[in-house]
């Protein structure tokens, strides 16, 4: 057991929901005209919410915390690859996925921290292209 690295993918987990949890026009703000590819996005949620069930079996995610985050994981598997194409920004104003994205993040982060509305995390440097 792992409790370092589970400790860290449980922040890195909760930090990426609640970034995938926020209002539109919060989650475009963070972008702040970065060019962050929808793909990358769909992939990194996609490997958090997979790892989720491992994370369950250690004790670091609640068996309905890791539901919430497979229910996730299923929303973005049924994201097509012409919709993962382009810049995450676009996608958020025409791909209705993401609304249920939004609400299955916020229904994670209500049953894991009791409220959704946290801080948003710091844009890293890959994902926005500052340096």
């Amino acid at each position: 057991m792992n409790h370092l690295g589970d400790a860290h993918l449980r922040t890195w987990t909760l930090r990426f929901m609640t970034l995938l949890a926020a209002d539109r026009q919060d989650q475009l703000a963070w972008l702040g005209g970065g060019e962050v590819e929808t793909g990358a996005v769909v992939e990194e949620a996609e490997l958090l919410c997979r790892a989720s069930a491992e994370l369950e079996e250690r004790g670091t995610f609640a068996p309905p915390d890791a539901r919430d985050l497979q229910a996730i994981g299923r929303r973005l598997g049924e994201i097509d690859a012409a919709c993962r194409a382009g810049h995450w920004a676009n996608a958020l104003a025409t791909d209705p996925a993401w609304d249920d994205i939004r609400l299955l993040a916020r229904r994670f982060l209500l049953t894991t921290l009791g409220d959704w509305r946290r801080p948003l995390p710091r844009p890293a440097r890959s994902y926005t292209g500052n340096h």
